[in-house]
Formats: C-alpha cells, sequence, structure tokens
C-alpha cells in the first residue's frame, strides 16, 4: 500500500474548517489530519472538547501551528480554513518553509489590485505577496483542473461565486450571452455562509421568520465572479441575500441570449461544457434545481427556463455553502493536485 497524505487544517473548528476536518478523516487516501489551533486565544485541547460528536478514538489533539513541527510529523498539504486577514500572513510562511496550501478564505483568489481593495490587506512583504497572487491558482476544478493539478497554492472559490460561475460559464464560453443587455445574479444563503462568529445580522432575532438583502453592489464576491467569467464590472449586477436557514445558496442568474434559442439548444450547451465533470449536474428542462437536493452534497445543481421569445434565460444553480461552496471544493481540489479521482473522499 502506498504511504498515506499527511495534511494539517488551520481554523478546524470554524463552519468550513470542521466540515473539513470530517472529510479528510474517512478520506481514504490520507492519514488523520493534523488540526491546527486557532489564535484567538482558545484554550481546547481536543476537537471534542468542543464538538463532542468528534469523541471516542482518543479524540482529535488540537495543537499550536509550528510550521517546523508541521515537517517533522510529514504533513505536506497544509488546508487554511482561517480568515482572510490571517491566510494572508500565513500563505507567505507556508510557501517558504515549502508546503503546498489550499487556502479556503479570499486571501489569494484576486489578481487585480482593484478587486482586492474590498479586503484592505497589508501586506509586510509586499513583493513575495505580489509573486503568491501570480502563483496562486483559483481552485474551480471544471475550469482550472489542469493548472490546479500542478499549482503549489490553490485560492478555494466563494461559495457564491462558485454558485454564479458555473452557471453562467458555459454560455459565455459558447459566445451567446448578450453582454450589453448586463448579467444578473440574486444569490441566497443559508446563515454559514457568514462565518462562525456571531453579528447583530446573523443573530436568530435577526434572521428567523426573515429574508434580508445586503452588501449590494459592494460584496466581495463580486470581483472573482468578474475576473473568472472575463467580465467589464459593469456587466454584472450581484445582490446577496441571507435566508433563514443554516446552509445552501440558490442563485437565479439572468441573462440575455443574443439570438433566439430553443430549450434543447440550451441544455446541450450545459450538456457538453460539463461533460466528464463528476460534480455538476445539469437538470433537464424544465426541472429546476432547489437547495435541498444538493445540501450535504459536493454538486452544484443547474437548471434554466428559456422564455417564448428564445432570448430571455433565467438560471438557477444551487450549492451547499459548506461543501461545494468551501471543504468540499477544497477536496476535490486536493484530489487533483495528487492525481487521484475528483469523486474521492466526497461520496
Amino acid at each position: 500500500m502506498p504511504a498515506k497524505l499527511k495534511t494539517a487544517v488551520a481554523g478546524a473548528t470554524g463552519y468550513s474548517g470542521l466540515e473539513l476536518t470530517r472529510l479528510l478523516l474517512r478520506h481514504p487516501r490520507l492519514d488523520k489530519p493534523a488540526l491546527l489551533s486557532r489564535e484567538n486565544g482558545n484554550q481546547a485541547k481536543n476537537l471534542a472538547d468542543l464538538f463532542p460528536a468528534f469523541s471516542g478514538n482518543g479524540g482529535h489533539p488540537l495543537q499550536p501551528l509550528s510550521w517546523e513541527s508541521l515537517k517533522r510529523q510529514g504533513v505536506e498539504l497544509v488546508f487554511l480554513a482561517t480568515p482572510h486577514e490571517t491566510s494572508r500572513a500565513l500563505v507567505p510562511q507556508a510557501a517558504a518553509h515549502g508546503f503546498r496550501v489550499i487556502d479556503l478564505s479570499g486571501a489569494w483568489r484576486l489578481k487585480q489590485a482593484e478587486h482586492r481593495v474590498v479586503y484592505d490587506f497589508h501586506d509586510t512583504d509586499s513583493v513575495t505577496a505580489a509573486e503568491l497572487t501570480e502563483k496562486a491558482v483559483y481552485g474551480l476544478p471544471e475550469l482550472n483542473a489542469e493548472r490546479i493539478a500542478n499549482a503549489a497554492l490553490v485560492a478555494n472559490p466563494g461559495c457564491y461565486a462558485t454558485s454564479v460561475i458555473l452557471a453562467v460559464a458555459p454560455l459565455l464560453k459558447a459566445g451567446i450571452v448578450d453582454r450589453q443587455r448586463g448579467i444578473i445574479s440574486d444569490s441566497k444563503s443559508g446563515v454559514s455562509g457568514a462565518g462562525k462568529e456571531p453579528n447583530a445580522r446573523t443573530h436568530f432575532v435577526s434572521v428567523a421568520d426573515n429574508l434580508s438583502a445586503y452588501s449590494v453592489f459592494g460584496h466581495r464576491h463580486v470581483g472573482e465572479i468578474v475576473e473568472q467569467l472575463e467580465l467589464n464590472p459593469g456587466e454584472l449586477t450581484f445582490t446577496p441575500h441571507l435566508l433563514p436557514i443554516p446552509r445552501g445558496i440558490l442563485s437565479t442568474v439572468y441573462v440575455y441570449l443574443n439570438r433566439r434559442m430553443i430549450a434543447a439548444e440550451v441544455e446541450s450547451c450545459f450538456r457538453q461544457f460539463y461533460a466528464g465533470k463528476p460534480w455538476v449536474r445539469v437538470f433537464a428542462n424544465p426541472q429546476l434545481p432547489q437547495i435541498r437536493f444538493s445540501l450535504q452534497t459536493n454538486y452544484c445543481d443547474l437548471g434554466f427556463c428559456l422564455a417564448d421569445d428564445g432570448q430571455r434565460l433565467v438560471l438557477v444553480s444551487c450549492v451547499d455553502n459548506l461543501l461545494k461552496g468551501a471543504a468540499g471544493q477544497a477536496v476535490q481540489n486536493m484530489n487533483l493536485m495528487y492525481g487521484w479521482k475528483e469523486e474521492e473522499g466526497l461520496q
């Protein structure tokens, strides 16, 4: 039997980090991951101290971050499920010690400085940061599988961005979108998409029996959607909403086609684009995805409705924001980086 890959997870106690840890523990090609404690003063010694569901078999010790210790343990790949600013600081250190990194934050997703402004990063070594920004591969396997396979730094996509990019990419690639009329995405997410740290907007009293828009014309995922789809900023209008559910995303995307089409042509465009892509399911028209169909899976579900005029198209895209939108996609990227099937550890 070949030696199993040793990984480490920084931020294992957050929503995405916890999902990632669960996936890594059951992955057939991995050794038990090293779990790194957060830098927020958390004194827990074991993941089971915080999450009793992880009890048994000695639990899962939390250890402080030490690059030298990770080397001694044989770790090759480090997952960062940490805040954006933390990942921005840790990746240069990890790279200097020779680790491959999959970063689940937004720290390294954006190539264009005008889009990174939303994060307000202050790099201590701007030269190294610029080099890593250039080398980072946007970790959307359906678009960048070949580049991900050889990457030392993979920037895992945002959850909203995953749902929108996968919905629109086949149409743009085919050149059938009337870009002058714009693309509108009305996206809705469960509360876990806002992260584990509570605030007034995610408090139960604010969320329950409610639906609210937020970060209109200012959401940090807009930059990566625009960059990956090669759009001009004015061609996309993106509005996120907070749903009173724990997890799941549904994006309704409105586009105009530049010629009259029939539903069979649109469906064929999607099926051809995603042929051989195991984690995208294209629904047969007129069936549409729902959040509940993709929950607890790594699937992105896609469906559409075409107006009688043959040019107004409504796309519906659903993902589990903690899986295909975060931890599951990170494992999918790892599988590509080590030459394994994309489905391994995710079925």
